[in-house]
């Protein structure tokens, strides 16, 4: 097994013991930060959300890769340049406000962190002046909305509908999910992508900043 193989394997395993192990022994082999992220790294956090995607993994099982993800990505972060790390694009994330839930948000957070991308994380109840402010602040290309609730999910037509007032719509591609929401529904409020989940999310992502 190459030395690449046995990096994704540890890493779509969630074993981050091992994966950080392998990541310092491939360092000391003269290997760069940038390849093990761009060459085993993010494509095993790929499989990872297309095996979520599927049904072959399930929540825990990624958020152990995700959490193995981070801390391989730690040890990278100081030999890593700033813009290798943000090269994937920014992206703002929050619950809608008057939602409070935020398990599924916090996942394709880490998914979206995973993929290569800066997330700016507005945890849950986000009213949509607040996804507007930290859109412009951030620079983010995308802005991704989540809501559990069917109560909840006009509060996403109000955002987009804030992201148009505000004159960033133009600017920034939009992203929602969550129990509730459709592709239909994210079609109704001009929406550019819905994700039924965190792998899918991660990859739709990649493709709207392209």
């Amino acid at each position: 097994m190459s030395d690449w193989a046995q990096l994704k394997q540890a890493l779509i395993s969630g074993d981050g013991e091992e994966l950080c192990r392998r990541v310092r022994q491939t360092l000391d082999q003269g290997v760069s930060a940038k390849d093990i992220l761009n060459q085993a790294l993010i494509p095993a956090m790929d499989v990872v959300g297309e095996r979520m995607e599927n049904e072959d993994m399930f929540i825990p099982e990624v958020l152990m890769a995700a959490k193995a993800m981070s801390a391989a990505v730690e040890i990278l972060k100081p030999l890593l340049a700033a813009d290798d790390l943000s090269a994937a694009g920014k992206v703002v994330i929050g619950t809608v406000k008057g939602d409070l839930h935020d398990i599924g948000k916090n996942l394709v957070a880490m998914m979206m962190e995973s993929a290569g991308f800066e997330v700016k994380d507005l945890g849950v109840d986000v009213a949509p002046e607040t996804f507007v402010a930290a859109a412009r602040d951030n620079g983010a290309q995308l802005v991704c909305l989540s809501a559990l609730l069917t109560t909840t999910m006009p509060m996403m037509k109000e955002t987009v509908a804030a992201l148009e007032s505000s004159g960033l719509r133009d600017k920034v591609k939009v992203m929602v999910g969550g129990a509730p929401v459709t592709r239909a529904f994210a079609a109704s409020i001009n929406a550019d992508g819905y994700a039924p989940d965190a792998g899918s999310a991660a990859k739709l992502a990649k493709s709207l900043v392209q």
